[in-house]
């Protein structure tokens, strides 16, 4: 247990914000102007992200039927995964919202987004913070919880800390921010008598005793959740690292990895057939053999085939095996895969590819239970688990006549389908560690972590190529950083990813600007806001050094009437792509298109 002098710090206020460790934390009327209501619509909005208003008696209630539904256990886990995606959320608008602020300052809007959201007062103790070598340490106070308020109310006071949603939050958001995991506990609760809630926060792995406090963000036991146990020596070691994980260990808390996990504990003490459905690259094979590992048929073998790679001609007796002389060249008798996979799992990877004609043998094959090797006129019982994955819209491809209906209907017993990484960006900020140490391992480096620029940079990257994508471009910049050093962008991207990310910066002059990543300087044009839009701040600039009235919602309007234009444009006026160029929802800009229209002119 750390012990801290937290009492002997307490924060000093000033009119200017909060002081910690001597320096202050900006006011929080930033971020309150962030924060609009739309009744007509009943929608409330904290930048781009639709927020509610909840009564804490109601979130006590719920709470309460998880703790008698589900048990104490699994409800604080249900509870600490909840807080962890609302924390990871804010996290992406914090360096979004003081942009060219200290670090402390960016960081600063998570705490005091918590207490604009109604769930708590924060009061920072320390703070000690550096993304480039991968370090952190937070010490806060947590005044009037509501979490802790209404466990009281129903429960009274007990022996152990409640603000589990709490330190979900503080978690999530301190792990994005940071780009590696970071776990918060809470050693002093109201609610065991305490006068206030107190927390610390630091990286997992410097904690000694974290098994208990990262169990809760664990959907399923046979996850890691947080982070993966890596091998440190021993001949092993290449090994190990060969894959993107281990066969025993996957790590993930978003809620999209969260649901995987929950359907593969549903299914896999069955046989029933299971299809993997998802983008390549997203780890299908790693969630098949999570499923082997986890049915009553772990103890026999997983034995996988990628369809993809087998030629036309090959495929029969890949599957099925061949019978000495079947062929020229055909010297000895040799067992297929649903052979060799008797008893166990046999895994099909990019089924979809498969032609017409071996999809009917594999059909019969999975129909009768039996199969005959070429050569052979003697059938063979199996008794496989057939889990088969495609990274094709397979109703399409029968659409087209590419794939076998009845061969989809007798594959699509159990669908699972696996989500594409930049819709579950929770998990970027682990797998960035995972591999961060899996390649110094490996190449026998030693790197601190990554810029905050980086940071940005791969949690804003739409990652087309998924896990294994990431998996090879912190691979790069581990090759590519000087040993001792932080990863940066120019360690990453350095081939031809289509990553335009933009970082802001104001002029001398007030004027804003862009500053285009080294290496992409063909997108510059492009990146550069439009000459109109840059002649029009001109002109309200020129309006108030001449005396003249300047309405800041006419301000508003001109910037953001101009970039939602240019983002159309950019889109040839589809709403969902421009929606993303802009990082809202589609329904958010559809209400900013739509106040446009029925808001009246207005004069500068």
């Amino acid at each position: 247990m750390i012990k801290s002098n937290a009492t002997q710090r307490t924060p000093e206020f000033s009119a200017t914000g909060i002081s910690v460790d001597g320096n202050q934390i900006p006011e929080i009327a930033d971020l309150m102007a962030r924060l609009h209501f739309a009744p007509g619509d009943g929608r409330i909005w904290l930048d781009d992200q639709r927020m509610q208003l909840i009564h804490t008696s109601a979130m006590g209630t719920l709470r309460r039927e998880l703790i008698e539904g589900l048990g104490i256990e699994k409800a604080r886990g249900l509870l600490t995964r909840m807080g962890y995606n609302s924390g990871a959320r804010d996290a992406h608008l914090a360096r979004k919202l003081r942009p060219g602020a200290s670090l402390q300052d960016m960081f600063a809007v998570g705490p005091q987004l918590h207490a604009l959201e109604g769930i708590v007062l924060v009061e920072p103790v320390s703070l000690d913070i550096d993304t480039e070598k991968g370090r952190y340490r937070g010490e806060y106070i947590w005044r009037e919880s509501s979490e802790d308020e209404e466990h009281i109310r129903i429960y009274g006071l007990g022996a152990e800390p409640v603000c589990w949603t709490q330190i979900g939050y503080a978690s999530g958001y301190t792990s994005v921010f940071m780009g590696r995991p970071v776990l918060f506990r809470e050693v002093e609760c109201r609610a065991t008598g305490k006068e206030y809630c107190r927390i610390i926060g630091k990286p997992i792995d410097d904690w000694d005793d974290a098994e208990r406090d990262a169990s809760y963000l664990k959907a399923e036991s046979f996850s890691s959740g947080l982070t993966a146990v890596m091998p440190t020596a021993g001949p092993s070691v290449d090994a190990q690292t060969a894959a993107m994980f281990s066969d025993t260990e996957i790590v993930g808390v978003s809620t999209g990895f969260n649901a995987v996990c929950h359907m593969i504990r549903a299914v896999a003490d069955t046989d029933a057939t299971v299809l993997f459905l998802g983008e390549s690259g997203v780890g299908k094979e790693v969630f098949a053999r999570t499923l082997h590992r986890n049915s009553g048929r772990a103890k026999e073998n997983f034995v996988a085939v990628n369809c993809a790679a087998i030629p036309e001609a090959l495929v029969e007796s890949e599957l099925f095996g061949i019978e000495k002389g079947a062929f020229t060249g055909a010297t000895a008798s040799r067992a297929g895969r649903f052979e060799r996979a008797h008893g166990g799992t046999l895994f099909l990877d990019e089924i979809g590819i498969l032609s017409l004609t071996a999809q009917g043998k594999l059909l019969r094959a999975l129909q009768e239970g039996e199969i005959e090797r070429v050569g052979d006129k003697k059938t063979r019982k199996v008794d496989v688990r057939v889990v088969a994955a495609s990274n094709l819209d397979l109703r399409a491809e029968i659409s087209k006549g590419n794939f076998r209906e009845d061969l989809f209907f007798r594959l699509n017993v159990f669908p699972v389908k696996v989500p594409p990484l930049r819709e579950r960006r929770e998990d970027v900020p682990i797998l960035m560690n995972h591999f961060l140490k899996k390649y110094s391992t490996k190449h026998r480096r030693h790197v601190g972590g990554f810029t905050a620029r980086a940071i940005d940079a791969l949690l804003s990257y739409d990652l087309p190529g998924n896990i294994r994508e990431l998996e090879n471009l912190i691979e790069r910049g581990v090759i590519l950083v000087n040993n001792g050093s932080a990863i940066d962008t120019t360690h990453i991207f350095v081939g031809d990813e289509n990553w335009n990310k933009e970082t802001s910066a104001l002029q001398s002059y007030g004027h804003p600007s862009v500053a285009v990543p080294t290496g992409n300087r063909a997108t510059a044009e492009q990146s550069t806001p439009p000459r109109r839009l840059a002649s029009q701040i001109d002109e309200l600039l020129l309006s108030m050094d001449a005396g003249g009235a300047v309405s800041l919602d006419a301000v508003e309007a001109t910037v953001g009437d101009a970039i939602l234009n240019d983002a159309l444009s950019r889109s040839n006026g589809n709403v969902s792509e421009a929606a993303r160029r802009l990082g809202i929802t589609r329904a958010r800009l559809v209400y900013r298109i739509n106040q446009r229209k029925t808001a009246p002119a207005s004069s500068v």
